[in-house]
């Protein structure tokens, strides 16, 4: 437990950026798993839509701290070639 004054608001804070960042990650999945739906239905237009939502809020999420940059760029890239794989 914090004794501190100091380290009872560092826990504050901490406390804070978890929720902060728990809703950013929950956010991110959300718009993932509307882009992986969209594939599984097979309608590209549908995905290409959910993608142009999903791209932004995931990257947003590396720029945030809440995804690693590459592990961003991953998802995206992924994603994409799902996408394209689909007009095949």
């Amino acid at each position: 437990m914090a004794n501190t004054p100091s380290a009872k608001k560092a826990a504050r804070k901490i406390a804070r950026q978890t929720a902060t960042n728990k809703a950013r990650r929950s956010r991110v999945r959300t718009y993932v798993r509307k882009v992986e739906e969209a594939i599984v239905a097979g309608d590209q237009t549908a995905a290409n839509e959910a993608f142009k939502v999903a791209q932004p809020e995931i990257m947003r999420a590396s720029t945030k701290g809440v995804l690693h940059a590459n592990t961003a760029s991953r998802k995206v890239s992924r994603l994409n070639a799902r996408i394209k794989a689909l007009g095949a």
